[in-house]
């Protein structure tokens, strides 16, 4: 019934109540239909709630209403109306909540979708570009050399090539150059024999040998000591290397798959790095993008966090909505996707059930970077590489008590591996302080 339009009409259009005590004293629209009805009075009250009108309770009676009764329905009304806004309202939150799983089984499509080449996750065109570069190479034996930032997902790349090879039903096997102590590389690399050194209580096979057959994956190799390179490049040219202890020269068929956070031509340049072990490990070269070139894979990435956290931390597992998507867009991850990981981890540990508390675990961290002006480079010595580097672990293990593993431990701390940190520490000759 339009506003203004008959009695009904014209009580919603002025938002008051009307009583009429006698039919006759009024003009009524259908004179005919009150009299064959025998009307006697009529009452309309406006139902209003927080200021709308939803409508008009109108009664026409064949008996007198009188001023209690008046006053009882304008009481009606008032109940009236906040049930029809109740009723209005759960009706929008049922809605919203079917759309709400309409867009949790679109994102959960999407990262299905996304991780339809095994698990990276990703759907973006820099990343795409990568992964048919996996596809080309994967088949072959060649050796692959992967470049990126810390954190992009250099090993999740290599398994992906081993997983792809007809190598795949063979050892993967990786091994962190970094963490290698040099008076232990060649005992790592290729395996010693019983009494080789002090220490030495029994043959042991070195990782070659492990992966015989299958795939080593050589990370951080830009960190391998110079004056190592020559001994890893040998058993790359010609597939053949000795025991530390033994003079029986052993074959050995691996495909190599190397990765690095460093440019290895800048380190070549500065004879830093062998050219010539450069070049046997540059084969196939990969770039693998950091996440803030690939920002339209951050919320596919930050829900697939979010399932696998919140199973491993048995905690209902909140929705990412727009606004955190956005949010997550503006930082600019240093860390890359092991970052985001810890980003949303923190989250899921401090919003206790009720939403996703980025607001909290990024911190300031997302109003930064982006618009600082970059710094000056400043090149530092290997010396003083590592001093910063034993520096930053000695910190890491002050705050985290000593502790290297569990929640809050220096491993965390510094986002890696707790054996990659304790290969570290034995590297450096750091020894944690036993926790209080």
């Amino acid at each position: 019934m339009p506003l203004g339009r008959l009695k009904v009409g014209s009580v919603a259009s002025h938002r008051t109540g009307v009583l009429i005590e006698d039919p006759r004293s009024e003009k009524w629209e259908r004179p005919a239909w009150v009299e064959r009805e025998c009307i006697t009075s009529f009452v309309g009250q406006p139902l209003i709630f927080r200021d709308e009108t939803l409508g008009v309770l109108a009664v026409f009676r064949r008996e007198p209403i009188n001023e209690h009764e008046f006053r009882w329905l304008r009481m009606f009304a008032d109940q009236a109306a906040s049930a029809i806004a109740n009723a209005r309202a759960f009706s929008e939150l049922e809605r919203l909540r079917q759309q709400l799983e309409s867009h949790n089984a679109y994102l959960k499509e999407e990262v299905d979708a996304a991780l339809a080449f095994g698990r990276i996750v990703g759907r973006s065109r820099t990343l795409h570009r990568v992964l048919r570069q996996v596809e080309d190479v994967a088949a072959t034996d060649s050796t692959v050399l992967i470049v990126g930032e810390s954190g992009t997902g250099k090993e999740l790349l290599a398994k992906e090539i081993h997983e792809r090879s007809p190598r795949a039903h063979k050892p993967f096997v990786r091994v962190n150059c970094s963490a290698i102590p040099r008076e232990m590389f060649e005992s790592e690399f290729f395996g010693h024999v019983r009494g080789a050194f002090t220490g030495a209580m029994r043959d042991r096979a070195g990782r070659f040998q492990v992966a015989n057959g299958g795939t080593i994956f050589l990370d951080e190799i830009g960190d391998l000591p110079l004056e190592l390179q020559p001994k890893l490049l040998r058993v790359l040219q010609e597939g053949e290397y000795e025991r530390v202890g033994e003079d029986v020269t052993r074959k050995v068929d691996v495909r190599v798959i190397a990765a690095t956070n460093q440019n290895l031509t800048e380190e070549v340049r500065a004879r830093r790095f062998r050219e010539d072990l450069f070049y046997r490990l540059n084969v196939f070269p990969l770039t693998l993008p950091p996440l803030r070139a690939r920002a339209d894979d951050i919320p596919l990435l930050a829900t697939h966090a979010i399932a696998e956290v919140s199973t491993r931390l048995r905690i209902q597992a909140p929705t990412l909505t727009q606004a955190d998507a956005a949010r997550l867009r503006q930082y600019d991850w240093p860390g890359n996707i092991r970052e985001l990981k810890n980003v949303i981890e923190r989250a899921l540990i401090l919003s206790r059930g009720v939403g996703l508390r980025l607001d909290i675990a990024l911190g300031d961290g997302a109003a930064t970077s982006t618009s600082a002006a970059d710094p000056p480079e400043v090149i530092l010595t290997d010396r003083e590489c590592r001093a910063r580097e034993r520096a930053n672990l000695m910190k890491a293990l002050q705050r985290a008590d000593g502790r290297i593993y569990g929640h809050g431990g220096a491993a965390e701390l510094l986002a890696i591996k707790p054996t990659t940190l304790a290969s570290r520490l034995r590297a450096l000759k750091i020894t944690p302080p036993r926790p209080r």
